[in-house]
């Protein structure tokens, strides 16, 4: 019996790598094993670029190929869910259309499905285009994270991942919050897990999509996601503000003996200085965690499609949440 593997793959402004990734991507879904067959799903971010065309030649020479159009820019994250929502693949793979994620490691992948495994993480053990800012920030983060979480995730874990039917059943009716960590929901959601090693390329075209800004976004937001310990600040810098105002106190009460009334104006500023920056940092971790709240309760849609090529469900549609 035959089985259906679909290569989800998010595009935004991708047109100088498209038609590289395509030619090197179906050599290797041509040569799948039996019995494995495929289908290329690629999910259109709104890109502002010729994507869009260039996808559409790839769907009407391939009806293997498909595409999710959505009416604008919704985001890395939406546009893999999209693609899962509207894989239809006994085995789903994730990856981005720059060419930094090998598609030779697809062999890899299905030699783990055929072994029993169901969630596989793609683990980078390198990335030489990134520099030394982006690698550090990047180990810093899982450090982080793995810290303040109760979910352990495997470090340099990527959005180059794969899962069976049922894990990606587990995402599309269940994890569908509006601020979103799907390489986490991936690691979290249990089954058979396994890891596999890759050494990222360096991008076939074009430049990264993702700034250190929007990095350290999408990082702040990760951890309130996956961890309520920052609002558990408020008690520890409480405790502690406390321990140092009775140290202090002593160390008042003890000048004033040995030496007299002391001014105290220095000890005063920098006690109402140290209070105030706590103050504000709680009410600042506060705000991060409503803004999420926010987000949910307004429980608009993680993405829009516009339109599909070659797709013959699409009763996912418009409004999916």
């Amino acid at each position: 019996m035959d089985k259906l593997l679909s290569v989800v793959v998010s595009v935004y402004n991708e047109e100088l790598a498209l038609r590289e990734f395509y030619l090197e991507t179906g050599r290797i879904l041509n040569a799948l094993p039996a019995p494995w067959t495929y289908e290329l799903l690629f999910v259109n971010d709104g890109s502002a670029d010729g994507s869009l065309k260039i996808l559409r030649e790839f769907a009407k020479e391939n009806p293997r190929v498909k595409i999710v159009n959505f009416s604008r820019n919704f985001g890395h994250e939406a546009a893999m869910i999209a693609g899962i929502d509207h894989a239809r693949g006994d085995g789903i793979i994730c990856m981005d259309a720059d060419l930094q994620h090998p598609p030779e490691c697809i062999f890899k992948i299905l030699e783990k499905f055929d072994a029993g495994y169901e969630v596989i993480s793609m683990v980078r053990t390198r990335n030489k285009t990134a520099g030394a800012i982006k690698n550090f920030t990047s180990a810093a983060f899982y450090r982080l994270i793995n810290r303040l979480s109760d979910v352990k995730f495997e470090a340099n874990a990527s959005d180059f991942f794969a899962m069976n039917r049922a894990a990606a059943d587990v995402l599309r009716n269940n994890y569908r919050e509006k601020v979103r960590f799907l390489r986490g929901y991936v690691q979290s959601v249990g089954f058979e897990k396994t890891i596999l090693e890759y050494e990222a390329r360096p991008r076939f075209a074009g430049e990264s999509k993702y700034s250190l800004k929007s990095l350290f976004r999408f990082s702040i937001n990760t951890i309130l996601c996956f961890s309520d310990l920052p609002l558990k600040l408020g008690i520890y810098s409480g405790c502690a503000v406390a321990l140092f105002g009775l140290l202090v106190m002593v160390y008042t009460i003890y000048t004033w003996a040995k030496f007299g009334a002391p001014s105290g104006y220095a000890t005063i500023v920098v006690l109402i200085s140290f209070m105030f920056a706590m103050l504000f940092v709680i009410v600042g971790i506060i705000g991060e965690y409503i803004a999420i709240l926010f987000a949910e309760l307004k429980d608009r849609p993680i993405y829009i499609v516009k339109d599909t090529e070659n797709l013959e469900n699409t009763s996912i549609s418009t409004s999916k949440l």
